[in-house]
Parts: structure tokens; sequence; C-alpha cells
């Protein structure tokens, strides 16, 4: 199922691009000295893109950057890997965003806030609809799938974009992918990292849940959006009946894919070094995987149980590959890797 490296996009990334500061063990990475931390790009969309890219998948990022060191070293990594930069907006006037981490002593992480805003928020939350159209049409032209999240809907701006950008995919065909990654603390910095949405952002979501076709969301995340973690039962409750896949950490991912329901162990690491972006590369995978599968525009999709299985099986080993080097974009595997490993589990 691999395709050749290059051209126009064939997924689209759009959303958050930032740095996870990483804080000392049992530290604070807010008062921590700079030596002390271990600053990471990321960003769910961003890792995306980035890990399709490798994987040899045309794709192109949009989201919006501050003209500042972070956004450098984004552009200079995004277009190292090869991603379409057409969509990547520029902020003069706001930073790029800097989420803290804290880590206790045994690395587990809590998100904590965010620093370096200058008075005005962040760049990734003006993400602007205007100019994201005037760049649409070209963008576009020949993508199957664009995947987004729910953290631009946290600021008026940045919601508006993706509001736009899931209604002009639409209109050209494109299939929506959403990776629902709740996440408080972009809407409230003071929020509970571990609170779930409430009215305001469930409603704010559920047009995304209704016009997905694809929906990859965790255990937690079915519960709190649709008391259930069947994603059969998901995908019945849901007009358009997506794909549905559910996540639980170490626990077997569960799916309803093209019809056919299903479940399959977490596949173990070689090693564990880092589990961050994990996630993300199982989405890449996923991606990578049904773009291959997809017709052209307006056509079903249309899967057999086994190829289902297969598919489901790519994407955990691109998560379980990311485990073994340190944050969620460096040890993204090339594809010849992801094969080497399943032949390897096969034997």
């Amino acid at each position: 199922m691999a395709i050749s490296a290059g051209g126009a996009p064939l997924v689209l990334c759009l959303g958050e691009a930032l740095v996870d500061r990483l804080g000392p063990l049992g530290g604070d990475p807010a008062t921590a000295a700079p030596a002390d931390c271990d600053d990471r790009l990321g960003g769910a969309p961003a890792n995306v893109a980035c890990a399709l890219a490798r994987l040899g998948t045309p794709v192109g990022f949009i989201g919006r950057l501050g003209l500042d060191g972070i956004g450098d070293s984004f552009r200079e990594l995004l277009a190292d890997r090869g991603v379409d930069l057409r969509g990547l907006q520029s902020d003069r006037h706001r930073p790029s965003r800097v989420v803290l981490v804290r880590r206790d002593a045994t690395g587990e992480r809590v998100f904590q806030g965010f620093t370096g805003d200058l008075g005005e928020g962040f760049a990734d939350q003006a993400l602007d609809a205007q100019s994201l159209g005037l760049v649409w049409s070209a963008l576009a032209d020949q993508a199957l799938w664009l995947l987004v999240g729910t953290i631009p809907l946290a600021t008026e701006a940045s919601a508006l974009a993706l509001q736009a950008a899931v209604q002009q995919a639409a209109a050209f065909g494109v299939r929506l992918a959403l990776d629902v990654n709740w996440r408080p603390t972009f809407w409230d910095a003071a929020a509970d990292p571990a609170a779930g949405p409430g009215p305001v952002e469930l409603t704010q979501m559920r047009p995304l849940l209704e016009q997905a076709a694809l929906i990859k969301l965790a255990r937690e995340e079915a519960e709190w959006l649709f008391s259930s973690s069947d994603p059969v039962v998901i995908s019945a409750g849901l007009p358009q009946r997506p794909d549905v896949l559910v996540t639980d950490g170490g626990q077997p991912v569960r799916w309803c894919m093209a019809g056919h329901g299903g479940s399959m162990p977490v596949l173990a690491p070689p090693r564990v070094v880092d589990t961050t972006g994990a996630g993300d590369a199982f989405t890449a995978g996923l991606l990578h995987q049904l773009v291959a599968l997809t017709p052209s525009a307006w056509q079903p999709l249309r899967l057999s149980e086994a190829v289902v299985e297969q598919v489901v099986r790519y994407a955990a080993a691109c998560g379980a590959l990311v485990c073994a080097g340190p944050g969620g974009i460096d040890p993204q595997p090339l594809p010849h890797r992801v094969m080497q490993f399943l032949n390897q589990l096969n034997d």
C-alpha cells in the first residue's frame, strides 16, 4: 500500500504547531533553568504532517507560527521533510506557543499552562480564515483527507478558520478526519488537565463529530463525548456513520471501520524511551494507508475486514516505533522500518 512522495498534497493537516517544554523530573518548567528543560517541537497536526511526509505521503500543513526561533525551527523542519507550506501563516504580533509540561519523579506528564504570551495570545490562536481562503483551491486540488483536531475551536479566529476549511473540504470532496485530542488547558489555562469538556465545548465540537468520515479518540474522550467507548455504538449514533477508532494507552485499540468491528492488542515497541507522539504516529500511519485505498472524490471507501485489520496494524506499528526515541518527531519511522518491524512480529 505504499505510495510515492512528492507532488500535490493528498492530506492536509490543520492546527497547532508548538513547543512542549518538558521540565526536569519533579521540577517546575516555569521556573527551571533552560538547561534543565527539554524543548521539543510538537503539536498533534504538525506531528502527523511530519510523520506522513516521512512515510511518503504528500502532505500540507495549515497553521500559524510567530516570527521567532520556534517558528524558524518549524519552517526548517517541515521544509526538510517535504511538507507543503503554502498554508502556513506567519504572525508578526504573536509568538509561537510554548506548552509547559511538568514531569513527576516517574516521568508522568501533566500540562500546566503556557509561556511567552506578550498580551495578544499565541500565533496558532489567530489562524486566519481569509488568508487560508486565498490558497485553499491550489492547496486542496488533489487532497483526499483533511485532518483536524478540536484545539482550534478554543479561540474565535482559529475556530472560524477551522470551520471554513471544513466547509471547503466538503465542497471539494475532501474527507474529514478528526483526532479529538481534547486538551482543557487550551480552552482555559487554569483548567484541571484531567477535566472533560463542558456543555459549551461539547456544543462546539458536535459539528465536527457529525461531519467527520474518520474519528480517532481516546477511551476517556469517547466516554465524555458519547457515554460509550464502543466504536460500533459511537459510529451508529452519528448521522454519517463514520469510521471510529478508540485507543486506550496500552490496552487494545478498537475500531468500527467500513462496517467492520474489531480490536487488536497494542504492538510492543522495540524499546520504550518516550511515548510522546505515539498517538500522532498512529494517526499518520492510518492516513498513509487510507490514502492509498481512497478512491477519487465522492466515491465511497469500501474495505474488507482483512484490509481494515492490515491498516490498523500498520498504524499500530508506526505508533510503537516512535516510542523507541525521544520526542514525537525525530523517531518517526521510514516506511521500510515499519515493514521490517511488522515482518519481525510475524516471524
